[in-house]
């Protein structure tokens, strides 16, 4: 089948193709962007505009593009084995070697055993399936509720959905699997109660712990919890939260499944994982986006005592195949020669000043908060109501692209600007990417 041509592309652009989470009438009016080609932080769409990639992708080209490492690596294994499953019966040896990697490298974290799956959405309804599995299997039948944050977001699949706690993720779908409950998240910015970072770390944790208890503690099967929430607008908690969290699920008896669909694998500098810097241990870890850096790859993994109480994880056709454990051995060992959890770290840092330079500039510019390269800004209509800039942000992204960079929106209210470049991003890149988001918030000003 010949390619399409440059004009042939744009005239059949969002006429077939289904936009995730989007009216088909309003992609037809306003057609996405076609990207054709990239190179480390850089990506050009069909009319050679190029642009500096700050969304890395979707949070999951942590290596920027043109690897050539990753790109030799899957060649071979192309001509060596293309596709074979690991279901009951059968394996291959990049899914046994990918295993071993993860386990070893996460054994301070006490992992015990690797789940492959396709996708972060898919790791999540794994972790879901295995703490209700896990419950059934010790004869605790009951454990069969979960309990999340609001705002957070947890993937499209039903069990994801349902404890997702931002409602246009949930809306459409609903009625979801019943048994979720939400709860307040620590955000400083926004909350009711307090402006104290620990005291708010506090009252959310008792909120958490009063819920558990209204439910029954002998019915939750797992609290379910991003370390740092990524559509919700890169929601930080306060340094103590999980902490006290951790010892609430415990006392309790129930799961503590880390989602780090969007902040594993350096995301948020310094560690692999995000939940490390908290200082906590989860009993089960979801990841996926960064660690195939665009391969579609997720896993999900446990503790020893939490693996060896489960007969076995959902089935997965693609889950761990020879193409997508390939890519992700050829991550880690690109992150590990590079250094890149301190690039993130150091790199992140530079970022973060830029984007507050930006704040003090910018009037429109409410907050900034994140960690290493996870960025966000909340654009507000003024500082002292804080009522969110809706429309501004979305002129925000139009000026920005029009200027050679790409960002990301999201947060509860469609106000936020989510900045994650690829890990190994220079801080001549990261100039430039704030000049550019500077020129354009000076147009969206005007």
């Amino acid at each position: 089948m010949r390619k399409l041509t440059r004009e042939e592309l744009k005239a059949e652009n969002a006429m077939r193709l289904v936009q995730p989470m989007t009216h088909p009438g309003t992609v037809r009016q306003s057609p996405p962007d076609i990207i054709t080609r990239g190179e480390g932080s850089f990506i050009w769409d069909v009319d050679g505009h190029r642009l500096v990639d700050g969304v890395g992708g979707l949070w999951c080209t942590n290596l920027g593009f043109g690897r050539r490492e990753i790109r030799d690596a899957i060649v071979a294994q192309l001509d060596e084995l293309p596709f074979y499953n690991t279901f009951r019966g059968a394996t291959h040896p990049r899914a046994i070697e990918l295993a071993q990697r993860v386990v070893r490298l996460m054994a301070a974290d006490g992992v015990g055993a690797v789940h492959f799956s396709s996708g972060g959405s898919d790791a999540v309804e794994g972790a879901l399936k295995l703490a209700r599995q896990y419950w059934k299997v010790l004869g605790q039948r009951d454990r069969t509720k979960f309990i999340s944050l609001r705002r957070g977001y947890h993937g499209v699949h039903f069990g994801g959905a349902s404890v997702n706690g931002n409602t246009p993720f949930r809306r459409a779908y609903e009625p979801l699997l019943p048994g979720c409950f939400h709860v307040d998240t620590p955000w400083l910015y926004r909350n009711p109660y307090t402006q104290d970072p620990q005291e708010l770390g506090r009252i959310c944790a008792e909120l958490l712990e009063r819920e558990i208890v209204f439910q029954g503690p002998d019915t939750v099967a797992a609290f379910i919890a991003e370390p740092i929430q990524g559509a919700g607008g890169f929601i930080t908690p306060p340094a103590e939260y999980f902490q006290i969290v951790e010892k609430i699920v415990r006392n309790h008896g129930g799961i503590f499944i880390s989602d780090e669909v969007q902040t594993a694998w350096g995301r948020t500098g310094g560690k692999w994982f995000d939940i490390e810097h908290y200082g906590v241990i989860p009993d089960v870890i979801t990841s996926a986006k960064g660690l195939g850096n665009g391969c579609p790859i997720g896993l999900t993994v446990a503790t020893p005592e939490v693996a060896a109480g489960v007969t076995g994880l959902t089935i997965s056709t693609f889950g761990g195949n020879p193409i997508a454990t390939t890519a992700a051995k050829a991550v880690l060992d690109f992150i590990e020669q590079e250094n890149l959890l301190a690039n993130a770290a150091e790199t992140g840092a530079y970022l973060r000043g830029k984007l507050e330079e930006l704040r003090d500039k910018h009037p429109i510019i409410g907050d900034v908060r994140g960690m290493g390269l996870m960025q966000a800004l909340e654009l507000v209509e003024d500082r002292q109501s804080k009522a969110p800039a809706v429309r501004a942000t979305a002129e925000l992204m139009e000026a920005a692209r029009r200027n050679g960079l790409l960002i990301g929106k999201g947060g509860t209210y469609g106000n936020c600007i989510r900045i994650s470049p690829p890990l190994n991003i220079s801080k001549s890149d990261v100039d430039e990417c704030a000049r550019l988001l500077d020129l354009s918030l000076m147009m969206v000003a005007c």
